[in-house]
């Protein structure tokens, strides 16, 4: 939020406490002051901040000086507030994003300020403590966004649409790195260069570099022709949809505003829509889940045909699956293990409309095992512990959540991290069984996909004598002590 509207809010709020201290109506102010009763609403608002000359008539309506009233220092009941609006922290929030006005959240604070400004204050404690990074809260906030939104934006959709007609791109073959690259050099005159990045092996793990003041673009030579393709449509999603703040490197080195979180998510929906087109997509699923029998080769043939990576492929499942075939209970996960460690993270989640399980928690605790998302992590890892090692791996499983009716039916595809090869990924896309997933997928019940009864962690796990355990029940056993104690206290205190 600026230090003028910071200002604004500060002058609303004086002028809110004083009449109210007054027991002075609004039309009451209107006849001390001269002033509408729509223009002091606004002013209590922080919408408006009249001229000296009205606020000499305020201060006087109000039995306080000019200077008291322009002063931004506030009444104790208020500091809570001032603190707030000292930290930025409300400019932190993409309240736009959601339809919110800033001056709403600070009316509901004003309304209670000790109560609510106590309430920030310990959220804002909370995060200094668990070290809950201003970038944490950006991806949160775009999280919630996409889910509200089921991860499907038809105004970007239709921004590929005219691209494709404006660029004469055909419709019947894929979208070629070359053919990206002659529209970034011809159209937004972009230099490429895929040469730069050999020889410097601290960059090895960023896929693309934009050079600004020189329109250069520079690629990772280690990238499959899927990663280069996507690197150069996400660039083009940039130039077409006018995406002004962004980052300038393929991934997040540093967090500068909630816009460039915002854009770089719109640049990469734009490419994935813009390299697996809406329609033909659309009816390669609706194909694939016709399918009497769960068919691994299938679902490959589909991430081939469109040259995807697997992680752009389920994504756009996420995209496409609650719009056009009614599946609107889902998650994705993105899971990473370095090789031979026992330790899994997810590194990306989206569920839809909910959270769905799993989820994660950001805490030093074990994942479920019985997961598809990491038993497959491991198959991976003794292939390449052997050499055996060839193409990246699919698992399916029906996944009952311990204690709970949930059932989600999960795809997964292992492979090796790239240009990170020091890093497997798994991702995942489950859908919850409910009777709308039955109807639209035949193979749901094939007898060759194995069920599995699963939890979220081990140390929150109630499942006995389970094999896949690497961790003792640490937050159950708590849980239960915790329980017994009361149930003690509860008998003696009904003596």
């Amino acid at each position: 939020m600026a230090s003028s509207q910071n200002t604004k809010i500060i002058f609303g709020l004086k002028v809110k406490q004083l009449r109210k201290e007054l027991n002075l109506s609004f039309q009451d102010l209107k006849d001390r002051s001269g002033l509408s009763v729509s223009y002091l609403n606004e002013i209590e608002k922080g919408k408006k901040y009249p001229r000296t000359d009205k606020i000499e008539a305020l201060a006087g309506a109000l039995n306080t000086t000019y200077e008291e009233l322009v002063s931004k220092k506030l009444s104790k009941s208020l500091l809570p507030l001032s603190e707030l609006l000292e930290s930025n922290f409300l400019q932190d929030l993409p309240l736009d994003l959601f339809g919110i006005e800033a001056t709403k959240v600070v009316e509901i604070i004003a309304n209670a300020p000790t109560k609510v400004g106590a309430f920030i204050t310990a959220l804002m404690d909370t995060a200094r403590k668990y070290e809950l990074e201003q970038q944490h809260f950006y991806f949160s906030a775009l999280r919630s966004y996409l889910e509200l939104h089921e991860n499907y934006f038809e105004d970007i959709e239709k921004e590929v649409d005219k691209f494709i007609r404006e660029n004469r791109i055909s419709t019947s073959s894929n979208v070629s790195f070359d053919t990206l690259g002659r529209i970034l050099q011809k159209k937004f005159r972009y230099k490429i260069d895929a040469d730069s990045f050999i020889g410097q092996p601290e960059l090895a793990h960023i896929r693309s570099l934009y050079i600004p003041n020189k329109k250069k673009l520079l690629v990772n030579y280690e990238l499959t022709p899927a990663q280069r393709a996507f690197q150069m449509a996400k660039e083009a999603g940039y130039n077409h949809l006018k995406l002004k703040d962004r980052i300038y490197t393929s991934i997040f080195l540093k967090v500068g505003s909630f816009d460039e979180v915002l854009n770089n998510f719109k640049a990469s929906y734009f490419a994935v829509a813009l390299l697996m087109q809406r329609d033909s997509i659309v009816k390669d699923l609706g194909s694939f889940f016709k399918l009497n029998r769960w068919n691994s080769t299938a679902m490959f043939a589909i991430i081939d045909k469109y040259q995807a990576t697997p992680e752009m492929f389920l994504q756009r499942m996420t995209s496409l699956a609650p719009k056009f075939f009614g599946l609107d209970q889902l998650f994705f996960l993105r899971m990473s293990n370095q090789p031979n460690s026992k330790q899994y993270y997810i590194t990306k989640e989206l569920h839809i409309p909910k959270q769905q399980q799993p989820y994660g928690n950001e805490i030093q605790e074990h994942y479920c095992r019985r997961w598809v998302s990491t038993w497959l992590l491991k198959d991976l890892n003794r292939l390449q512990e052997t050499n055996r090692y060839q193409k990246p791996l699919i698992g399916v499983q029906r996944s009952r959540y311990f204690g709970t009716p949930d059932e989600y039916f999960c795809i997964t595809i292992a492979a090796p991290g790239n240009p990170t090869p020091d890093i497997n990924i798994s991702v995942t896309i489950g859908f919850l069984v409910n009777d709308k997933f039955k109807e639209t997928i035949r193979f749901w019940n094939d007898d060759n996909i194995p069920i599995q009864i699963v939890n979220n962690t081990c140390e929150r796990c109630q499942v006995e004598d389970c094999e896949e355990r690497v961790a003792e029940p640490i937050i159950v056993q708590k849980e239960a002590k915790e329980e017994e104690v009361e149930q003690i206290i509860a008998q003696l205190m009904g003596k």
